[in-house]
């Protein structure tokens, strides 16, 4: 085995990944493996903020479907990382952290930076590993992507800053030699259950999740409504897993999403749930709408056993690759079924619950405004319509305005949109944008964020200007944490404590850094700054001014109740007193 140091063992590892780049800010602890970078083929993306590194491959991961690498300074340039390693792991997004840490002779006296990072990453990631020797670094490096493959998600390598360096003897393997892809459909026999439940459902429903997307079975799905007879609606803030051109698409459904998948599904007696885990925040009532009642039957398809009949029971679960189960399942209800006489019928049940809904909600954007402010809805209305118009890929915050989006956001093709999912963390849409036109360089990449989140994201508008990543950035000044501030309308009379937010000019901060700026507020103007920006092929930061008192219903209204006070102190503020 030839001779080499633990840096260029781990280096080779990177490159037999095909790891053509790895993000984060530069630090002393790793500086002798990333000397190697050049020569190994590798970019180092430097960032402003190592979250930003978390959020770019998390995106780059989603939509190219391989691993993104990130690293960082021991101690508080990991630490960096926690909010956005939980988000990929919420998100099931495989990665791979590179965590240096203190030395190994020095653990324990409370060095410079030092903090144990393996354990405080152990709750969000799939896996932490640590280097235990330096001859192992190889071996361990290795061993994180074939976890982070296996079980879709982060996963952290600890690597004592003393460990990059060395003589060791290492072979370099392929990674062909030391993991396998995903796949397989699991039991057969659940298959004949499953068809059974299928064939027996007089107002079957198909809910397509991340797992349609990440397996590129979109193709299937269609095959599987038309056979059915089955509209298709779309899980929780996965809008591109069905395209919205298709005359069986219902929309997303969960917060803010289509009435008309809601109440298709609460009218339905089957649901073949494809790819998703069915999360408890996703599936939650809305709108008075208890679309998963007790008497659904549910066929669910996972690749993860953990999420089969998490949250909803089921009458069949088939634990296995979102392709290959639908693959499958298409075949034995051809052969088992006859495929639905005429689709007409159906077709106009879901264009008729479309139309009531977009009645719904275009009749909401019409509430009137503040002078020279935008209701957010018609800001939306816009951009939605940007979106599928030009095959936008887009990134998606959390918040008041960005979680309205998920009524706007239609896709014709998968691996369009990318969101902060149910970690719900802010300043995500903008640092994922970026890595979004990493993973994707021709495609138009648009993020929505309101100004709160915004304030998370705008110092990385250098990095984007820096490494020519020409994201348009929307951002929608309502002038507070709007999310928030409508808790405090419904629960706290009105009383807003840390609500509101003040910026001179967002779009001229964003000129100061190098970007072009624009600033609107009427649909015209947004219209044009979108495919002027698109056009030029430039970092933009489009500031577009909406009304912060068009607020859309809290998150979880079960999640706050009205106040009782007891101190006398107090007693202005009981609820007693609304």
């Amino acid at each position: 085995m030839p001779k080499m140091t633990p840096s260029e063992a781990m280096t080779e590892v990177l490159v037999q990944e095909g790891v053509t780049h790895v993000s984060g800010i530069l630090g002393s602890a790793f500086m002798d493996m990333l000397d190697l970078y050049p020569a190994a083929g590798i970019d180092f993306i430097s960032v402003r903020h190592e979250q930003t590194a978390g959020h770019m491959e998390d995106a780059y991961s989603r939509l190219t479907g391989r691993a993104g690498v990130v690293i960082g300074q021991n101690g508080p340039g990991i630490t960096n990382y926690v909010t956005a390693v939980a988000t990929a792991n919420m998100a099931h997004s495989p990665m791979v952290v590179l965590s240096p840490s203190a030395g190994s002779i020095s653990v324990g006296w409370d060095g410079f930076q030092e903090c144990d990072t393996w354990n405080l990453f152990k709750p969000i990631t799939k896996a932490a590993f640590r280097v235990p020797h330096p001859k192992r670094a190889a071996d361990i490096m290795r061993t994180a992507f074939r976890a982070a493959y296996a079980m879709r998600g982060p996963v952290l390598v600890d690597i004592p800053r003393d460990y990059f360096y060395g003589e060791i003897d290492e072979e370099i393997l392929h990674p062909s030699q030391y993991r396998v892809s995903p796949g397989g459909i699991g039991k057969p026999e659940h298959f004949a259950a499953a068809v059974e439940v299928l064939k027996n459902a007089k107002h079957p429903v198909i809910l397509a999740g991340r797992g349609v997307v990440d397996a590129n079975c979109v193709g299937t799905i269609k095959m599987l409504a038309e056979f059915l007879g089955a509209p298709v609606a779309t899980t929780y803030m996965h809008n591109d897993a069905f395209p919205c051109d298709h005359p069986l698409w219902l929309g997303p459904i969960g917060y803010m999403g289509s009435k008309a998948a809601m109440r298709t599904i609460r009218d339905a007696d089957v649901v073949l749930a494809v790819g998703t885990r069915l999360s408890y925040f996703g599936t939650l009532p809305q709108d008075d709408i208890n679309y998963f009642h007790k008497d659904l039957k549910i066929v669910q398809v996972d690749i993860n056993p953990m999420h089969i009949a998490k949250t909803h029971p089921v009458a069949v679960g088939l634990c296995a690759d979102a392709k290959d189960a639908s693959d499958e399942l298409f075949q034995r209800l051809k052969a088992n079924m006859a495929p639905a006489r005429d689709l007409t019928s159906v077709c106009n049940k879901v264009k008729a619950e479309l139309d009531v809904w977009y009645a719904e909600i275009a009749q909401i954007a019409q509430e009137p405004t503040l002078e020279g402010r935008m209701h957010p809805r018609k800001a939306l209305e816009v951009v939605g319509r940007f979106i599928t118009e030009h095959d936008v890929i887009a990134t998606t915050d959390i918040g008041n305005t960005s979680s309205t989006a998920n009524s706007y956001l239609r896709f014709k093709n998968p691996k369009r949109h990318v969101a902060t999912l149910t970690f719900g963390n802010t300043g995500f849409a903008y640092q994922a944008g970026l890595g979004a036109q990493l993973a994707c360089p021709e495609d138009t990449v648009l993020s929505i964020a309101g100004d709160g989140a915004w304030g998370m994201s705008l110092f990385e508008v250098p990095t984007a200007v820096q490494y020519n990543l020409p994201v348009i950035a929307t951002v929608y000044n309502n002038g507070a944490w709007c999310a928030e501030k409508k808790n405090q309308v419904d629960f706290y009379n009105n009383r807003f404590v840390g609500a509101d937010i003040w910026s001179k000019s967002y779009a001229k901060i964003g000129e100061a850094m190098g970007a072009d700026g624009y600033t609107v507020n009427t649909q015209a103007d947004l219209a044009n700054a979108l495919e002027t920006a698109r056009q030029k092929r430039r970092p933009a930061v489009i500031e577009i001014m909406t009304d912060g008192t068009r607020l859309a219903p809290p998150f979880r209204r079960d999640a706050l109740a009205l106040p009782t006070r007891y101190l006398p102190k107090y007693e202005h503020l009981d609820k007693k007193y609304f």
